[in-house]
């Protein structure tokens, strides 16, 4: 089985130059990656490789069969990622390094992946790559399109255009699949919820920010201190139709001090404790606060800190080794 995600275009060919260094002589270059791991670590090192920079990476999974004919768990899964030829490539590179070290001491039991790099060259693609996207329910009403797809709507049907390639936000994440259907569940049940203040902190692409607005909340600020983030969002808010009522900005959360009925938090857990304090003074009394990009690894250190007052336990979403947590402070209204 092969799943496949794609910015521009890849690859083949290369040549050794005097120097025992691969070199290519067209104008377009790219550094293959090919990384043989558990795949129980593929879907955060396939996102690690789109935020530093990947314009494209595969998934592909073999089909393992024991003697009998019967299928097994498959233990092995090969990922390819394409880096741009810059000069940030050996950073990134180093950065992968010590990502796979994270990963190994929150992950002891699983093996260490392993991986090799070569240069190739632009192949004359065009853009075929757009055929391995298709439009992707990711909730009961929201469904995530390529800009390039025609999709006829259900009745109920929320349609957020948002092309793949873009770093960790694109709905193909169970982080951020979570976070949609905590916000769905929310908003559409709540008929305040056109007043509703709304606060994505980190935004990335602008996904969840987008989604509250279509979903019906009043006014959405979306907040990032990655600058180049900020601007992809706010191009994803105007593509969307929603800038009347988002607004993106490039902004320290905790240098806002204004009050929310919703804060959506797709984060670390090690920045969600960290923020904790100010979430307190940010949220109101009665407001919801959707928390993600958790791993099973850090849940009980997320619940030591917010199983407490003020908050209460609304509900917990899984899916694999992710978690989403949806809080109320000093109870639901």
């Amino acid at each position: 089985m092969k799943y496949f995600k794609k910015k521009d275009m890849l690859t083949h060919q290369s040549q050794k130059g005097c120097n025992g260094r691969v070199m290519v002589q067209q104008k377009e270059k790219w550094m293959k990656i090919e990384i043989v791991l558990h795949p129980d670590l593929s879907d955060a090192l396939s996102n690690f490789l789109m935020e530093i920079g990947a314009q494209g990476v595969s998934q592909e999974r073999g089909e393992l069969q024991n003697g009998s004919g019967f299928q097994e768990d498959i233990l092995e899964e090969t990922l390819k990622a394409y880096l741009p030829h810059d000069v940030r490539v050996d950073n990134r590179i180093d950065a992968l390094e010590s990502y796979v070290n994270e990963l190994m001491q929150l992950f002891p039991a699983l093996p260490r992946p392993e991986w090799s790099t070569e240069w190739v060259i632009d192949a004359d693609w065009g853009e075929a790559w757009k055929k391995y996207f298709k439009p992707l329910r990711v909730t009961k009403n929201i469904i995530i399109k390529p800009t390039w797809e025609r999709y006829s709507p259900g009745g109920h049907d929320i349609i957020i255009e948002m092309d793949p390639g873009m770093a960790f936000g694109t709905g193909q994440h169970p982080s951020t699949r979570m976070c949609l259907q905590a916000m769905e569940d929310l908003i559409l049940q709540d008929r305040t919820a056109r007043s509703w203040r709304v606060m994505d902190v980190g935004t990335g692409t602008g996904i969840l920010g987008i989604a509250a607005a279509k979903l019906g909340a009043g006014k959405v600020f979306c907040v990032d201190i990655d600058k180049q983030a900020v601007d992809i969002a706010g191009e994803n808010v105007r593509m969307n139709g929603v800038e009347d009522n988002v607004e993106v900005v490039h902004r320290d959360v905790e240098t806002i001090h204004e009050t929310f009925d919703l804060i959506v938090a797709n984060l670390t857990a090690k920045m969600l404790i960290k923020l904790r304090p100010h979430i307190i003074s940010l949220l109101k009394k009665g407001g919801v606060i959707v928390m993600s990009g958790i791993i099973e690894q850090n849940r009980e250190d997320i619940e030591h800190n917010f199983f407490a007052e003020p908050f209460v336990v609304l509900r917990t979403i899984t899916e694999k080794e992710w978690l989403c947590y949806v809080l109320t402070k000093e109870g639901y209204r």
